[in-house]
């Protein structure tokens, strides 16, 4: 095993020529891994560590910005302190919980002191979190190419892909090889598009959107806010969503909003949904345009195992580009790192064996061992965001018997951040792990 020792306060490594350089001739590896964001960099830190020799392309330049809102939950804290990275560093901000905001009522709900998960959440700006893992990947012994654009899978005459292809500014085309790829380039899935893996047009797909504040006073807030009680601009109708202010600890807070269509309305427009919570919010917190710090930007948020299967031939899909993101809150961070060191891990333990059927059967325990995870509470999330969420958003969960709760607040904090203890701890850990229990397995589904 290869220790990793990344220098997190130095300037980026990867900004330097022979870095983020073209790639050259082809290059073979016993992986490639497509995109160096959370999913991709966690997988590729992974295999390195595991000795595997590992690909990690990237067609961008670090660091970079990301729409995201920069909030990770315990969950995802568990897996960067899995990982190695040093979050007591400069830049990294501690949450001690959520503010939920409904209408004229507010709570406040620490994170839970769970053994399996740390009592904290964490704020970083994606401009240098993913700059982060990408060194952290390669301090590990993971060869990282930036700047190149992975255009197709390679694949023999059986259709297993054996490579990609890339282009690198106005190069030729390049092929690299690997017997195993993952694909983790995003909400596009331009690898998995390829391979014929389409999304399902029956599991929603959230819209978010995201803005820098200079606000001093919330940028060192201990709490992550929620706002529930939001409407449609020109509408009384709630927001099939939540707002979020989430503090990161140098002047600056990240606002943003995150919906998914209204049943019957359509899409929201966040932008204009965005200037009428703007303008609710008190002068002091200078939530205003002249504090702007760049535009609006938006994504789209692929939620709930939106895409399957999750490996075919020779491909494992991760993070978003596996449709990853959870129905239940639209975090998607921790989900990605998760994803990525499952994927490592059967692609390690599968290239110990011989290529044929042995090694076929191993590659396919990816998609098993993510629906033992997390299908079930997928499942369950993807029927609430069928059937409240996107009618009336949270603002009916959060009425004022539960808003008066402190079981029932906690239960359902639980719920929708996925923070529960196996075996069962607490009472809520039993209500909830024998809820998703409970969930009907799904229909098989014609290959």
């Amino acid at each position: 095993m290869r220790e990793a020792h990344a220098d997190q306060s130095a300037p980026s490594a990867l900004s330097a020529p022979d870095a983020g350089s073209s790639p050259g001739p082809s290059e073979e590896a016993q992986v490639i891994v497509v995109g160096a964001g959370p999913a991709g960099s966690s997988a590729a830190f992974h295999l390195a560590r595991a000795g595997v020799d590992v690909l990690l392309l990237e067609k961008s330049g670090f660091p970079r910005e990301k729409v995201c809102g920069d909030g990770l939950t315990p969950r995802a804290v568990h897996q960067l302190i899995r990982m190695g990275v040093d979050i007591k560093a400069p830049g990294w901000t501690r949450s001690r919980g959520m503010r939920w905001v409904a209408g004229e009522r507010q709570v406040q709900i620490d994170w839970p002191a769970l053994g399996g998960y740390p009592d904290f959440g964490l704020t970083r700006s994606r401009h240098d979190f993913d700059d982060i893992l990408a060194r952290h990947a390669v301090a590990a012994g993971a060869r990282l190419r930036t700047g190149v654009k992975v255009t197709d899978p390679v694949t023999d005459r059986a259709g297993r892909v054996t490579g990609v292809t890339t282009v690198s500014g106005a190069g030729a085309p390049v092929v690299h090889r690997a017997p195993v790829v993952i694909a983790a380039d995003g909400a596009s899935a331009r690898l998995a598009l390829a391979m014929g893996l389409q999304r399902d047009t029956n599991r929603q797909i959230a819209t978010a959107a995201r803005r820098y504040y200079r606000s001093p006073e919330r940028s060192r807030e201990e709490y992550l806010e929620l706002w529930a009680d939001l409407r449609f601009p020109r509408s009384d109708r709630y927001l099939p969503g939540y707002g979020w202010i989430f503090p990161m600890g140098d002047g600056r807070v990240n606002v943003g909003l995150g919906a998914i269509p209204h049943r019957r309305h359509g899409k929201a427009d966040l932008r204009a949904t965005l200037d009428r919570w703007m303008a609710r919010t008190p002068e002091a917190w200078g939530l205003r345009e002249e504090n702007a710090e760049g535009p609006v930007r938006s994504a789209a948020l692929p939620l709930g195992f939106n895409r399957h299967p999750l490996y075919t031939k020779g491909l494992l899909l991760v993070g978003d580009s596996g449709g990853m993101i959870s129905p239940w809150n639209g975090e998607g961070i921790g989900q990605a790192l998760e994803a990525g060191e499952v994927a490592a891990e059967t692609a390690a333990l599968a290239l110990a064996l011989p290529a044929g059927p042995r090694r076929e059967r191993a590659l396919h325990h990816y998609p098993v061992e993510m629906n033992r995870r997390w299908g079930s509470y997928y499942r369950l999330g993807n029927t609430a965001a069928d059937l409240v969420f996107s009618r009336s958003g949270f603002q009916p969960v959060l009425n004022r018997y539960v808003m008066g709760s402190p079981f029932l607040l906690n239960t359902l904090a639980r719920l929708l951040t996925n923070l529960t203890d196996k075996p069962s701890r607490d009472v809520i850990d039993h209500v909830l792990n024998t809820a998703v229990r409970l969930v009907p397995a799904p229909h098989a589904r014609r290959r």
